[in-house]
């Protein structure tokens, strides 16, 4: 059996429900802000001793922040726990991988992340389904002056916060939104949005961020650079031209689809719910891209007898961690395999 570690582990993510304005193509909607302490060096130059204590000071003041906060101490759970917190999008790959002292403090509805000596001191993250980048902006910015109440910032009247890296300093904002675009994929034309993003100075990345491949068709768009722009400019950016410009070549290539390829179309869609509902074996690679088409049939009303929410739910239901957690006992790949099919069979009806 797998031990309860996390006080979270049986709750859904909100990210993922399917909900929000533009959902069928913004899954979600991200904002994190890098900040570090006064009077500690940065994370690469730390010392074992001021890591502690940074972890330390944190897991003393973040249950007060954002009316209670879950700190979790990276070093002492286990691997599966953090994978999950991976998967859930509250930690980074980085973050999930180190091991020098390191944590995470976690909302109670899983909105809200603070990782704790990842490439800065913190990293404060929220995260809200569909697009909702402004609430969002919002949300953390009240937040962020929360914490700044109770811990000196490292900041500059020339640059702004003072980050470890260079392209973060400024106001140390990453605004990112989880698009998916398998329409543009099946058209041959995501190239589209790799140009407009490099264009515009942005990054265009997979599934979990950075250093991860498009899993599903499913891909993370974000600013790269923070310095002499000012917070509002880059949200403005992101909610008034970058996201309506994506959308809209995803929109136009779903429409072309339906209108020009329709057999090609439904002959994916369905294919994709019959070897979801028929598999004995599945990867979760493979998983993710036959949910990606589903999810594509229901926005299309190609497929009315699907429910959705489960769609949704198994996008991250069939990665690794939360299929150990669920199925109650940690197993190997082939393991992981059966236990995948056997759970989509089950939550789709099959």
């Amino acid at each position: 059996m797998i031990d309860a570690n996390l006080p979270f582990e049986a709750q859904e993510s909100e990210w993922i429900s399917g909900e929000g304005p533009t959902h069928d193509i913004v899954v979600s909607s991200r904002i994190r802000l890098a900040r570090n302490i006064a009077g500690f060096p940065f994370v690469n130059r730390a010392t074992e001793q001021e890591r502690r204590e940074i972890v330390s000071l944190i897991a003393q003041k973040s249950p007060k922040w954002a009316g209670g906060m879950v700190f979790i101490d990276l070093n002492t759970v286990s691997s599966l726990d953090r994978h999950l917190l991976l998967e859930r999008h509250l930690i980074s790959a980085g973050h999930m991988r180190g091991t020098r002292p390191r944590g995470v403090a976690v909302g109670a509805d899983q909105s809200l992340s603070v990782m704790v000596n990842e490439e800065d001191h913190l990293r404060l993250q929220m995260l809200r389904p569909g697009e909702q980048l402004r609430q969002v902006f919002e949300g953390i910015n009240k937040v962020d002056d929360e914490v700044e109440a109770e811990i000196d910032y490292s900041f500059s009247n020339r640059f702004g916060y003072l980050t470890a890296c260079p392209t973060n300093v400024g106001t140390g904002i990453r605004v990112s939104v989880m698009l998916h675009l398998p329409a543009l994929r099946l058209c041959g034309e995501i190239d589209k949005v790799r140009r407009a993003a490099r264009d515009m100075q942005l990054a265009l990345r997979g599934f979990h961020g950075e250093g991860s491949e498009a899993t599903g068709d499913f891909y993370q768009l974000s600013n790269q650079t923070t310095l002499g722009k000012t917070e509002e400019e880059i949200l403005d950016t992101f909610v008034e031209v970058v996201i309506p410009s994506v959308v809209e070549y995803e929109k136009s290539a779903r429409n072309s689809l339906m209108n020009k390829r329709r057999g090609y179309l439904e002959d994916q869609v369905w294919r994709a719910w019959g070897l979801l509902t028929s598999a004995r074996l599945i990867s979760t690679t493979e998983a993710l891209q036959l949910l990606s088409l589903v999810r594509l049939g229901l926005n299309l009303d190609l497929l009315s007898h699907v429910d959705e929410a489960a769609v949704n739910a198994l996008l991250l239901q069939c990665q690794p961690a939360h299929l150990q957690f669920i199925v109650g006992r940690q197993m190997g790949q082939g393991e992981r395999a059966v236990a995948r099919a056997t759970l989509i069979r089950e939550r789709l009806g099959a």
